[in-house]
């Protein structure tokens, strides 16, 4: 079941965000996670809700929460591009703070989609309150520019991170993700998926929707948690 609210802003003159809550009806897992979305896609388009419901099949919380240029776009029915980091990231803290508040007693974790992602591991770089990151498609750089990587603030992110990555995506390469992450100063994993592109679609030819591969990623998340943070 999902719940729908907004959250409140800490700045007095911040629209608030609008929310989704998904709670497991069975076992919950001793981590709650706030999911972030990507550039182009909502928190209600069918990639999200099928990447929370895995992870909420899984025994995790997920809360969901749109960003404030997301928020003008549905409304105006029409696209916009993304906010500047610095309004992105004070959405992303208040969001967590909203978790937190929710989820007193349970770890934390940022999740995001590329976009979603990046901005998590700002937060986190910054000092944000979370126990680890899990990022689906962490855009390295603008696709076609290799060379405008966006890693340098991997050597100051020390809480564990899970990076799902696959073979086709063309926001970075598995190898160059790697190399990143030699940087990072806590502990990172990268989790591949051959065939994947940015959305983790795989070709025709594999037989596998991309719900059936983030049912999968699902899976890797909650395998990850539990050798990280283990009973």
């Amino acid at each position: 079941m999902t719940t729908e609210f907004t959250i409140p802003r800490t700045r007095a003159d911040a629209p608030p965000l609008a929310a989704r809550l998904d709670e497991p009806t069975g076992a919950t897992r001793e981590s709650a996670v706030l999911f972030a979305h990507g550039s182009g896609i909502d928190v209600d388009h069918p990639w999200m809700q099928a990447a929370a419901a895995s992870l909420v099949s899984r025994g995790f919380a997920v809360l969901r929460f749109r960003y404030p240029y997301m928020q003008l776009a549905v409304d105006a029915g029409k696209p916009r591009p993304p906010d500047r980091a610095a309004v992105l990231e004070e959405a992303h803290v208040d969001a967590l703070e909203e978790l937190r508040r929710r989820f007193p007693r349970r770890r934390w974790i940022l999740a995001g989609k590329s976009l979603g992602a990046r901005m998590a591991t700002h937060i986190a770089a910054q000092g944000a309150h979370a126990h680890a990151l899990v990022l689906y498609g962490y855009p390295l750089h603008p696709p076609r520019k290799p060379e405008a990587t966006r890693s340098e603030h991997f050597a100051t992110l020390v809480q564990p991170a899970l990076f799902l990555h696959g073979t086709r995506d063309e926001f970075g390469s598995v190898e160059a993700l790697e190399q990143a992450l030699r940087r990072y100063s806590g502990q990172a994993e990268l989790s591949v998926v051959e065939g994947a592109d940015h959305a983790f679609d795989l070709p025709a030819a594999a037989r596998r929707t991309r719900d059936d591969v983030l049912d999968e990623l699902a899976s890797r998340v909650a395998e990850w948690e539990a050798r990280v943070f283990p009973s």
